[in-house]
């Protein structure tokens, strides 16, 4: 995700949570890293939903289902 968009949701995200000046810099923290995790864990695993899908994935699959297995 963009940092610019991130900063944005977290931040509206702590105005609407946030009662008093720490719990709301607390809760912008939380939501900035939460959102930058979700990023993290989508480049790490190789999702790249620019790119075409090809079919490779399903190769094992199909082996799999003309064997029986």
């Amino acid at each position: 995700m963009n940092n610019f968009f991130r900063t944005i949701i977290a931040g509206y995200g702590a105005k609407k949570l946030g009662g008093g000046c720490f719990s709301t810099i607390l809760i912008f923290v939380l939501i900035y890293f939460a959102l930058g995790q979700c990023n993290k864990e989508g480049n790490q695993r190789g999702y790249n939903f620019q790119k075409q899908h090809t079919g490779s994935s399903l190769r094992p699959l199909q082996t799999a289902l003309i064997r029986n297995e």
